[in-house]
Formats: C-alpha cells, sequence, structure tokens
C-alpha cells in the first residue's frame, strides 16, 4: 500500500483550504482507492523511560518492565527482544486507540498485570511492517526525548497519511508528485513541481559509460563530490517516516525521498570504489555478487548487472553490491537513474527473493521524463544537505522512444460509451483539469497524453478518464429492460455462508488468512500425509508453499493478537486448502484458547478444555444434522502436533472428516485446542430436510444411573447400550458425571447419566419407565462388566 503524507502533498498542491476527509472522498470516486485515512495523532501516548526490568516468571520471552511516565511509574508486560534499562520508548496507555481500532487495555498477561504497551513505529502505523522492522522491536528514542511528553509531537510526526489501494496500471501514483496530479485535477488546482537547481562545478572525474544490452534503453550518471555523510535534515526523516521508511543517513535518505516523490529509483555508488568505469550488461551464467544484505547470490544470463567494466557491483534494478556501498567514509558518490527492463527485473527479483520498494516501479515500468528530473533533483538535495559539488558533465545513454502519445476522439463516442450527453466545453473542462494537453476539430478531440500517465493509451482509457473527472455519480441511473434474474449463491457458497454465519453466533470470531506459507507451517497438520507443494516462483520464502492445513495461518493469528496482550482467543477460517495443484479441499479451522467466560465480578472464569473443543464439533456437526452418524475414535491419524492422549479423530458415516484435541507439549507450553473439518466431505454427505415436530404435550420423566466400569470403556459405548435397549419413548441420554477417586478402584471410573423418557400418544407410568429402566441396567451390567452405583 502506498503511503502519501498529506504535509509532503502541500508542497505540490496547495491544500491550506482543503478538508483531508472530503478529499479522501473525491479523489476515491475520482479512480483512486483510499482505502486508510491516518491522522498520526493518538490520545495517551507518552514518552516513557524503563527503569527496571526482569524476566516473566511464566514465559521465555515476557519482561515485565517498570516504566517511568513522568508523573508515574506503571508496571508494562512486553515482549521485545529490545527491552533494556535506561531506554526511552513510547508507551500507549490504557484508552489509547491504534491503528485498525486497536484499543489499548489494563490487562493480564500470564498472571501479572500490564498496564499499557510499548510501541513500535509500525504499531502506531508510522512504519511499514517488515520481518526487519518486526525483529528490531520497540521504538527507541534519543536520550534527549522529555519522559511525560507526546511523543508525536517530540517527533513532530503529526500528519494525515492517505493509505492509496492502486490499480496494478496506476503506477503514477506510485510516488506523491504523481498523486498530486491527480489531486489536483479533482481540486482543479496546478502542480507546484520540486526545486531541481544546483551549481556546477567543472569536471574533473576520468570517467567513461558503457550499455551493452538492450535491456537498459536509458541510463544516467553524474558524480557528486565531497559530501558529507551525516543525519537528514529532520524535515526529510519526518516525512520518510510517516510514509512508511527508516532514516539511515542523509545520502540513502535522499535516494528514497527522490523515489517517494517522483516514482524513479536511484541509486548511489561510492564513486573511489567504482572507479572510472561503469559498463551495463547481462550476468554471465553462475556470476557471484554479494548485495548490501551481506548476502551471496549467483546469477543467470536473464539478469542484467551494473560492472565496474569487469565484475558486477549492483543487480540492475534489484539491490547495490556491498562492494560499491555509500558508508560514512564515502567522499564522493556517482548517481544513478536509470530505466531497465521490466520483466526481467520482475524475475531477478523473484529468483534472488530480493523484493523491494525500488523493484515494484522498476516493474511497472518508469517515466522517462522523470529519470531525467530525478537525477536533476537529486543534485540540488545533494549539494543542499550533503554539502556536495556537482560535476558538469552527465553521462547519458538513451535510446528511449521519445514518440508523443496521441489519441483522437469525438465528442458522440465519448458520450455514447459514458451514456451521457456531455458538451464540447464540458468536455474539454475535464481534459483541462487533467493537465492534457489538446487540439479540437469538427468535435474531435486530439490529444496528447503525457508521459507520466502510462496507463492511459488507447480511446477507452481517455473516455474513463472524463468518466471520472465528470463523476460516475452524476450518471443517471436508468432502470433494466427486459427480463431480470433473480440472483443466488449457489447451493455450496450457500452452505459454506450458512455455516460460517452460524458459527458466528458460537462466538467465534472470523478471519481470513493467506493461502501460501512456508516450509515449515507447510510440514505441520499434514492429517491426510499429502506431499508439500511448492509454487515455482514464490515472492519470498515465507509465501513458497501452498497450504494443506489451515491450523498453522491461525497460530499466526494467534501470534499476533498476543503480541498485542490478547489472551483469550476464539477464531474460525473456512478456506480452500491444496493436497496437489488440482485438488481443492474447502476446510474450517477453529483454534481455542484462554477463558471461554470471563467473569469479571466474582473472578469465576470458565477455561477452554477438550470437552469445550468437543461441544463446538458437536454444535457444528448438529446444524448440519450428521450428529447420530458422528464416531469420536482415537487414530494413528491424528497429527502428530496434537497431544496423544487429549486429541481424536472425527468420523461421519466411518469416514475420517477432521480432528481436534490439544497441541501436544513438545509443541507449545500452552492450553491451545485446535479444530479441523473438511467441508468439501462433509457437502456431500445426504442429510434428511429439517422437519417440525410438535412439542409433547404429555409430561417427561427423567431418571439418573451411575456405573462403576474400566478405565478403558468409552462413555459412547455404554450411551449406545441404552440407546437400543430404551427404545421409541427414551429420547435423550446425557453424561452428567465422571469420577476418579476415593471409593474407586486405580483401573475404574464411575460414569453417571441422565435419561429423559417421553411419549407422544400419552402419559407414562412409573411403572412402566421403571420396568424399561431396570432393563437397561441389566444389560449395561452384563454387556459392559458394570456395576451400579447405589450412591
Amino acid at each position: 500500500m502506498m503511503k502519501i503524507s498529506t504535509n509532503w502533498l502541500n508542497d505540490y498542491v496547495d491544500l491550506s483550504d482543503v478538508d483531508l476527509k472530503e478529499l479522501q472522498n473525491k479523489v476515491t470516486k475520482s479512480g483512486i482507492n483510499i482505502e486508510e485515512y491516518q491522522d498520526t495523532f493518538i490520545k495517551n501516548l507518552v514518552i516513557g523511560q524503563i527503569k527496571e526490568v526482569t524476566m516473566h516468571p511464566d514465559s521465555d520471552h515476557l519482561h515485565i518492565c517498570m516504566v517511568d511516565l513522568g508523573k508515574e511509574t506503571k508496571q508494562i508486560v512486553c515482549g521485545a527482544p529490545n527491552v533494556k534499562v535506561g531506554l526511552k520508548v513510547i508507551v500507549a496507555l490504557p484508552g489509547a486507540i491504534l491503528p485498525n481500532n486497536f484499543e489499548i487495555k489494563v490487562s493480564t498477561i500470564r498472571g501479572v498485570e500490564s498496564n499499557g504497551m510499548l510501541c513500535a513505529l509500525y504499531e502506531l502505523g508510522l512504519e511499514e511492517k517488515t520481518e526487519d522492522s518486526y525483529n528490531k522491536g520497540i521504538c527507541e528514542l534519543k536520550e534527549e526525548a522529555p519522559v511525560g511528553e507526546d511523543p508525536i509531537k517530540y517527533l513532530d510526526l503529526g500528519d494525515v497519511i492517505y493509505g492509496l489501494d492502486l490499480n496494478p496500471n496506476r503506477n503514477d501514483c506510485l510516488s506523491h508528485l504523481g498523486f498530486a496530479y491527480q489531486v489536483a485535477a479533482v481540486l482543479d488546482k496546478k502542480v507546484k513541481l520540486p526545486d531541481t537547481t544546483y551549481e556546477k562545478v567543472s569536471n574533473q572525474s576520468d570517467f567513461t559509460l558503457e550499455v551493452d544490452t538492450p535491456l537498459c534503453p536509458l541510463y544516467l550518471a553524474k558524480i557528486v563530490k565531497d559530501v558529507v555523510i551525516k543525519d537528514s535534515p529532520s524535515f526529510i526523516q519526518k516525512r520518510l517516516i510517516n510514509a512508511g521508511m527508516r532514516p539511515i543517513n542523509n545520502v540513502v535518505d535522499i535516494s528514497n525521498y527522490i523515489m517517494l516523490e517522483y516514482g524513479q529509483p536511484l541509486h548511489f555508488f561510492d564513486k573511489d570504489k567504482v572507479g572510472n568505469k561503469i559498463k551495463v550488461r547481462l550476468a554471465n551464467d553462475k556470476e557471484e555478487i554479494v548485495t548490501l544484505d551481506k548476502k551471496l547470490h549467483t546469477l543467470s544470463t536473464d539478469d542484467i548487472v551494473i560492472t565496474d567494466g569487469t565484475k558486477p557491483i549492483c543487480i540492475a534494478g534489484v539491490m547495490g553490491g556491498l562492494s560499491s556501498e555509500v558508508d560514512y567514509n564515502t567522499k564522493n558518490i556517482l548517481i544513478e537513474s536509470a530505466i531497465f527492463n521490466p520483466y526481467n527485473v520482475r524475475y531477478t527479483s523473484i529468483n534472488e527473493e530480493l523484493r523491494s520498494e525500488a523493484s515494484l516501479r522498476y516493474e511497472k515500468g518508469l517515466n522517462y521524463e522523470y529519470t531525467y528530473a530525478a537525477m536533476e533533483r537529486a543534485c540540488h538535495l545533494l549539494q543542499k544537505y550533503a554539502n556536495g559539488k556537482v560535476e558538469e558533465k552527465i553521462f547519458i545513454h538513451d535510446n528511449i522512444d521519445k514518440s508523443k502519445k496521441e489519441q483522437s476522439i469525438s465528442v458522440d463516442k465519448i458520450n455514447k460509451v459514458l451514456g451521457l450527453n456531455l458538451t464540447v466545453n464540458e468536455i474539454k473542462e475535464q481534459f483541462r483539469r487533467l493537465d492534457f494537453p489538446y487540439t479540437i476539430d469538427n468535435n474531435i478531440f486530439n490529444v496528447t497524453i503525457p508521459n507520466r500517465r502510462m496507463d492511459v493509451s488507447i480511446k477507452e482509457d481517455l473516455i474513463e478518464e472524463v468518466g471520472c473527472m465528470y463523476g460516475y455519480d452524476n450518471i443517471p441511473s436508468i432502470p433494466l429492460k427486459g427480463n431480470v434474474i433473480e440472483g443466488g449463491y449457489s447451493p455450496f457458497v450457500k452452505y459454506r455462508k450458512d455455516l460460517s454465519k452460524f458459527i458466528r453466533t458460537l462466538g467465534l470470531d472470523e478471519t481470513r488468512t493467506h493461502t501460501l506459507i512456508n516450509e515449515k507451517e507447510a510440514q505441520e497438520f499434514n492429517y491426510f500425509h499429502s506431499s508439500l507443494v511448492k509454487i515455482d516462483k514464490p515472492m519470498t520464502i515465507q509465501k513458497e508453499y501452498i497450504r494443506q492445513s489451515l491450523i498453522p495461518s491461525l497460530l499466526n493469528v494467534l501470534e499476533y493478537n498476543q503480541a498485542r496482550l490478547v489472551e483469550d482467543v476464539k477464531i474460525y477460517e473456512i478456506a480452500n486448502t491444496y493436497s496437489t495443484l488440482e485438488d481443492e479441499e474447502l476446510k474450517l479451522g477453529i483454534l481455542l484458547k484462554g477463558n471461554l467466560i470471563n467473569n469479571t465480578w466474582q473472578n469465576k472464569n470458565i477455561k477452554i478444555d477438550f470437552y469445550v473443543a468437543k461441544g463446538y464439533v458437536t454444535a457444528i456437526l448438529k446444524y448440519l444434522g450428521l450428529t447420530k452418524r458422528t464416531k469420536f475414535e482415537v487414530t494413528n491419524n491424528i497429527p502428530k502436533e496434537l497431544h496423544p492422549y487429549v486429541s481424536c479423530e472425527i468420523l461421519v458415516d466411518k469416514e475420517g472428516i477432521g480432528y481436534f484435541g490439544k497441541l501436544h507439549p513438545n509443541y507449545t507450553k500452552e492450553d491451545i485446542y485446535v479444530i479441523e473439518l473438511s467441508l468439501s466431505k462433509l457437502y456431500n454427505k445426504k442429510v434428511r430436510a429439517i422437519k417440525y415436530i410438535e412439542p409433547n404435550k404429555y409430561p417427561n420423566i427423567k431418571k439418573d444411573m451411575a456405573f462403576i466400569v474400566d478405565k478403558a470403556i468409552k462413555a459412547e459405548d455404554i450411551i449406545n447400550t441404552i440407546t437400543k435397549e430404551g427404545g421409541k419413548i427414551l429420547t435423550d441420554v446425557k453424561v452428567f458425571d465422571v469420577y476418579t477417586g476415593n471409593n474407586i478402584a486405580d483401573n475404574k471410573k464411575s460414569i453417571a447419566f441422565n435419561l429423559t423418557f417421553e411419549d407422544y400418544t400419552k402419559t407414562l407410568t412409573d411403572e412402566e419407565v421403571t420396568k424399561l429402566f431396570n432393563k437397561i441396567i441389566t444389560s449395561v451390567e452384563n454387556k459392559h462388566n458394570a456395576i451400579l452405583r447405589d450412591n
């Protein structure tokens, strides 16, 4: 998701008189979906200092921190790896509402009270959540940060941030300047371009540029000398943070700043490490390079590389090499601004698992005008904020086709497609606001499409732009003519949706997770012992296998919630899994942890256990009309991740359709229960239509009985015997007690049953019920070697 800082946007379009919430709606209606609106001001945030850190007595990763908040000291439980005494941190106090409406409350985490949360920037919506940002833990503030003050105000991060959910073709809005043109069109204002002026010094460097592949149609290089590596000015740091990036130093930050400003990635080389030549070519087969992340990559002949004339120093469009890295000793910089073939960049980034903000923009194609402008802007900023001396000469390889994009379209064509009756002047108005130059002759518009709009090329694109600017809300609604066919869900989809609605009535929360998982997760909970399904070109190693079980994904959701102090979790997901690429199976996964019911008044909580999990399974199968055809068996099909004595397989019509139980102690020390059912198999089970049964007008008779039996005997087997002997007037049998202990032998247990007798045609007498009751007792005693308890 592209994040747009409206403070930054104001540099290009005057927003001083604009309601930003209203602007969000207007821009969305114009065709760019602003999915998120985030005001970075958050109540109940405060700067704190950690005074004491101790390990949580019931956890191997949680810490109990005493945090000075200025006026008071609070105890907060935190799982971040970087907590330490003396660290100044951002504290979210009870009442703070973080992004995604996550409210901070006083909570008890494994028996220890926690009065807030120590925050990372991504948890405040001020940074993208990545593996790197997650591993860094909570935000570490500078020593001079004032304890007790507002951290957003201290960091000067007050801003309204738009989160853009862009269609793949709208790469022009992957930059603040590109988005500014859309906003300017909506508001009917002009765009102010960034300052690209700078002073030049005469060339002193002996440098050559050679491009030996048609897959690099444009490459610009320029040398900046005597730069001073230091912290970026505060406005650049703040804008990068609000756009989801972490500031590093002035040189690196300027390259990221320009990428977010123009959408053009740049790369800065240490000129002294590179030497006097740049050669762009295809990699040799199995050629190697160590990239900035200190990882060795073996390349193929499809990869484009930047070399020093001999060896690779950068994977084009993907990541620079460690050998030419800019560091704090760097004095002279070589700036690269280029366009590479999008397809090669995409496949290289996927194959080498190096997806980045830069590679994303290269993959979607770049506007050559911004390639030149970004170079000029970089020189301006390096001179202004890094004391750089910009050499006059720019080294250019340019084979870009600069033909104008022009389309002719008639007024009649526009009106016919849109279903409108726009006048010539109204259409002129839309093209003027879009800043699309045009001429008109005999009601035919000859439009020149700006290079920044790479998504616009054919007549229909122009019609769409006119419609978006005019406003689709202004298109009149016309009733449909002809026969209207009533729509509806297919039977299988309806089955799925109705079941999901029922599960929500049981108090479970629905989740949606990704189909692709990592190798470790793919190997877990393999109920049918299928071989793993790996995709050919995964975006990341965390998403290279197609899941065969929903449970690993639900465990990730649990981990996410626990990190936010949510300990009582009851969640489910209905989604497809795959035993092969062709074999799709719909499954229901459920995860239960913590308390079923919290009674804070009397402090009496009901914990989730095996029987609660079984109750959910029974309720679902009863809803599906399959209760009497269901058996629970201990078999070898149960996944190894489950406790062998607190789990079982679920069989319907003697066919295994799933399992449930507690996770194995070797897998986790926590009491977590999981359920997984094959809905594809359950859907194919034929059930009778539900029939209405009139409530019985005759009274029923209830009787209890308890038997001492061997521990190996199942209550289910005894219930089957009771049901068989009870006949039609025995309408219900329930287990209400299982007892072991005093007065019961070690190898025995006592099971108590409640029996309900009723007849829909008459009132039952005690004599006939007692006679049947005694017959049942005799049958159970003989068949199960049971002893009737008399007390």
